[in-house]
């Protein structure tokens, strides 16, 4: 009954649907600010990963 879960033609009807329901003058601000959120979670992790990645160092003996 639902061998294909996304054809194209659903596609278009979000994206309709998205134009309608924000209107086209909305669309290129919600576009900039996703874009800058992911930029933003995206060097997030990546400091995160880093973070971890550096072995603690050890206390030098005296």
């Amino acid at each position: 009954m639902l061998r294909n879960g996304l054809e194209p033609w659903h596609l278009l009807i979000v994206a309709i649907a998205v134009v309608v329901l924000f209107g086209s003058k909305k669309l290129p601000d919600t576009a900039r600010a996703l874009g800058r959120s992911m930029r933003i979670l995206k060097s997030e992790a990546k400091a995160l990963k880093n973070e971890n990645e550096a072995p603690a160092e050890p206390p030098a003996a005296a």
